[in-house]
């Protein structure tokens, strides 16, 4: 640990280096630097530095060593966790830095380490391109993609890590390295999942693809219909083409002007076909869904990058997720999924979601530690509320999901989907070899396990 002649002299000479700003517990400011996404989070940095630019990453990682300072690395700061954030450490707050470059004659876009899905698929749309991203706009894409990256295009154009061309990396050393196919392959091979455990990215390249429409058919019916819906939505993927993606899900009738007012507050089961191309195609995939009993409709063509701010959660709010991956949706699984979202905590923010796989995402390399690629189906309980009085029913509500599914769990998990589970889900998510192989990568590149607040890999 410096003592604090020294610690305080590093940190004026950051202040002075630093494009961008600089906050100590001490600064107005700093409380508003460290909110988070999740709000059950609240820790204290010992620094935030807001960089500008990848020369101020390198100076902020080089005063972290310089101070022995753990490494948090805040991209979009969407992480259930709060992995944005640690106790004591020094926080590299990329949120300045979201410059999006697109390449339309090489179908490619480079994205600055702080940018989240609305500024990437802002940039792309123009073009008629884009590219796996999450399924909330505020989402950061660098954790997004590093942690692997499922979204609703990914049945037709792969994980987002499957679409991972370049990252531009600053090492726990502050040394700047290109990870590619052909330089330090093996460096990236492991960001293709490994998370932010090898250094802080301060831009990827992506592959774009041609998107020249999108549309959608939701629709929102009462839980007594909750089976027929679900059996019909498994046929409609499972039969269908891959451009076909988006989820069945128990909610809280939100207070839209979509929902009539006497199913707001109350809960619901809805489904949603979301299609990478044209609505005429897309409607008749959809037809024996729009077939069932319902209460809303929403049928329509619509830009992808507006369609991706339709399930952004408010901030402020409180967070606990998980998720479990699955060897297939049988008529049992999908009972005792509608028999957990009759359970479902309402009026909550909470959702209890069964996301198709499948397509482009089971045909994806299989060399990259992605264990959860060959599932089928995955049930993600996802709890989100407001009143801390709430903590108790959602967390434990979240817990029964996952444990009234296992009997057809695959084991694997997708890391970005879940918080502070234990090491033996990090391994879930990565694969037992895969994990080891990881370990090797991280005393590479970061022997000191500087970067630790993550789903972490200890070095080998």
């Amino acid at each position: 640990m410096a003592s604090p002649s020294k610690a305080g002299a590093a940190l004026a000479a950051l202040r002075e280096d630093l494009v961008g700003d600089v906050f100590a517990p001490q600064d107005a400011g700093y409380d508003g630097a460290r909110v988070v996404f999740n709000a059950m989070v609240d820790r204290r940095p010992a620094v935030i530095a807001q960089c500008a630019n990848a020369g101020d990453v390198v100076r902020a990682v080089r005063f972290g060593r310089e101070l022995d300072l753990p490494i948090a690395v805040r991209g979009g700061g969407h992480s259930v966790a709060g992995m944005a954030l640690g106790d004591g450490a020094l926080v590299v707050d990329l949120r300045r830095m979201h410059e999006v470059t697109v390449h339309p004659g090489s179908a490619s876009v480079r994205i600055e380490g702080g940018a989240t899905m609305s500024h990437l698929d802002r940039a792309t749309q123009p073009y008629g391109l884009a590219t796996t991203g999450g399924r909330a706009s505020t989402t950061g894409v660098g954790g997004f993609v590093l942690g692997g990256g499922t979204g609703w295009l990914d049945r037709a154009f792969g994980l987002a890590v499957d679409n991972l061309l370049g990252v531009e990396l600053v090492t726990s050393e502050g040394a700047t390295v290109l990870a590619s196919a052909e330089e330090n392959p093996e460096l990236f091979w492991a960001l293709h999942g490994g998370g932010g455990n090898f250094g802080v990215a301060t831009a990827l390249t992506l592959k774009l693809h041609e998107l020249p429409a999108f549309s959608i058919a939701m629709v929102l019916c009462l839980p007594e219909h909750a089976p027929e819906v679900t059996r019909t939505y498994r046929e409609l993927i499972e039969t269908g083409p891959q451009e076909a993606s988006g989820g069945v899900i128990f909610l809280t009738g939100p207070p839209e002007e979509f929902v009539p007012p006497h199913l707001q507050g109350k809960r619901l089961c809805g489904a949603l076909v979301a299609y990478a191309g044209a609505e005429e195609d897309m409607r008749k995939v959809a037809q024996p869904l729009l077939a069932l009993p319902h209460e809303v409709e929403i049928v329509t063509a619509m830009p992808y990058a507006d369609f991706q701010t339709m399930f952004d959660d408010p901030p402020n709010m409180r967070n606990y997720w998980s998720a479990e991956y699955l060897t297939g949706a049988p008529d049992e699984l999908l009972d005792v999924y509608c028999e957990l979202g009759e359970t479902l905590p309402v009026p909550t923010g909470t959702q209890h979601v069964l996301f198709p796989q499948g397509g482009a995402i089971a045909a994806g390399p299989a060399e990259y530690p992605m264990p959860f690629r060959d599932a089928p189906w995955a049930v993600h309980p996802f709890g989100i509320w407001e009143d801390p009085a709430d903590d108790e029913r959602c967390i434990q509500w979240v817990k029964d999901v996952r444990a009234r599914v296992q009997p057809w769990s695959t084991g694997a998990t997708y890391l970005n989907f879940i918080g502070n589970e234990g090491t033996d889900r990090v391994v879930a998510g990565l694969g037992a070899e895969n994990t080891r192989r990881l370990a090797a990568v991280k005393r590479e590149y970061d022997p000191d396990n500087v970067f630790r607040f993550n789903h972490n890999i200890a070095p080998a």
